[in-house]
């Protein structure tokens, strides 16, 4: 089962307005709360995956950093330990995600932004 953020809470992510408007849109359409998946790459400014709650097999190492709006936001442990252990923002941009992950909207895709790391870097 992926793990959780150590030291207790799992409230590692946040998201924008605009986020938050995409993300009620999905979870409308899809009948459920859809899932985050942040996997390698650089997470500033990288496209999460999007999908419908448990459409996505999750791994031995990758793990919960938090929820917004009922939606789940994983990330592979090395990558979280290796960026910093930082706060993650979701966004919306334009233009279409990669992959098979849900866009955000007509024309929108969602993206990850770094708040803070543990070395102040924003």
């Amino acid at each position: 089962m992926p793990g959780t953020v150590e030291y207790g809470t799992v409230g590692r992510v946040t998201a924008t307005r605009a986020a938050r408007k995409a993300i009620a849109a999905l979870r409308a359409a899809h009948g459920r709360p859809v899932m985050f998946v942040q996997s390698g790459g650089c997470c500033d400014g990288s496209d999460p995956m999007c999908f419908p709650g448990g459409e996505f097999a999750l791994g031995d190492g990758d793990m919960l950093v938090g929820v917004v709006d009922g939606c789940t936001f994983h990330v592979n442990a090395d990558q979280y330990e290796a960026h910093g252990r930082p706060f993650y923002v979701l966004d919306v941009e334009p233009g279409t995600p990669g992959g098979f992950s849900l866009a955000a909207g007509e024309g929108l895709h969602f993206v990850t932004r770094v708040k803070a790391t543990r070395c102040g870097t924003t």
